[in-house]
């Protein structure tokens, strides 16, 4: 971000500050001795031995510094994007899990207000429908990014919530392997996300947003409800709907995708 005015600057620095985690740790140095630093303050906020345990043995992941530091620019307009991400195959295979767990998405519908197709629509462009969720070790590669300074406070943040899912038993550390910036699930959720939006809908005891599709499917709608998505109204460019979309991403070319595959979807294009 760039501020045209020093004062502006000041201020939202500030902010920042206020808002970092009271348990930042010092980024850089020797790994080990951050990660020790690391362990401490996660003991001191609570995570219990289950959680403590995942950091053990743990080393830097360059590869994944590495992809964090070189990140490309998003050039793709709509209509590039969307022609190569609704592709036949995707709108095939959408239609029959429509179908397939047709009685799962009313009972969300009832719950959270969110239609299947748009539920359906982020399933298939996140992951294809779950077949495709990384292989990154997601402890491994949240360390990575806490520990390397570029954005220590977001992740060390980050690494501090995958604790906590892991201490209270919706996933082992052997389970979590997602992209490697920390998604981790069907619908990539970010830890932090994972903890506040996942629920268990199939009522087994655990949020399981990489095994479960009905936990994946609800969690995805309370994530859009808990954004302000509005029951029974359109999701088209320009709707209060389309504004909770972009907060799934941030990307205008994006969240336009996912309403033209939800758009087809329900229309059963």
């Amino acid at each position: 971000m760039t501020l045209s005015h020093r004062a502006g600057a000041c201020i939202i620095t500030i902010a920042l500050l206020v808002a970092a985690p009271a348990y930042a740790v010092q980024c850089g140095g020797s790994f080990e001795a951050w990660l020790d630093g690391f362990k401490r303050e996660a003991a001191a906020n609570g995570v219990g031995a289950r959680g403590l345990a995942a950091l053990n043995g743990l080393t830097p992941d360059p590869n994944v510094i590495a992809r964090d530091r070189h990140q490309g620019v998003f050039h793709q307009t709509f209509e590039q994007f969307s022609a190569r991400m609704i592709s036949p195959d995707r709108m095939r295979v959408g239609a029959r899990k429509l179908k397939q767990y047709a009685g799962t998405f009313d009972r969300i519908e009832q719950r959270f207000g969110v239609p299947g197709a748009v539920i359906t629509a982020i399933w298939g462009l996140e992951t294809d429908f779950g077949v495709n969720q990384g292989n990154f070790p997601t402890i491994r590669a949240l360390a990575s990014l806490a520990y390397d300074c570029r954005r220590t406070d977001k992740f060390q943040a980050e690494l501090m919530d995958a604790l906590r899912i892991v201490d209270r038993g919706d996933l082992s550390p052997a389970e979590m392997r997602g992209a490697w910036a920390g998604e981790i699930g069907q619908t990539q959720f970010l830890p932090s996300s994972y903890l506040k939006f996942a629920v268990d809908f199939d009522g087994n005891g655990k949020r399981d947003l990489i095994h479960s599709a009905p936990d994946v499917l609800a969690s995805t709608a309370n994530y859009l409800q808990g954004y302000g998505w509005k029951r029974n109204q359109p999701w088209d460019p320009g709707t209060a709907n389309f504004d909770v979309l972009r907060e799934w991403n941030k990307s205008e070319v994006y969240s336009k995708t996912v309403a033209e595959f939800a758009r087809r979807l329900e229309q059963g294009e």
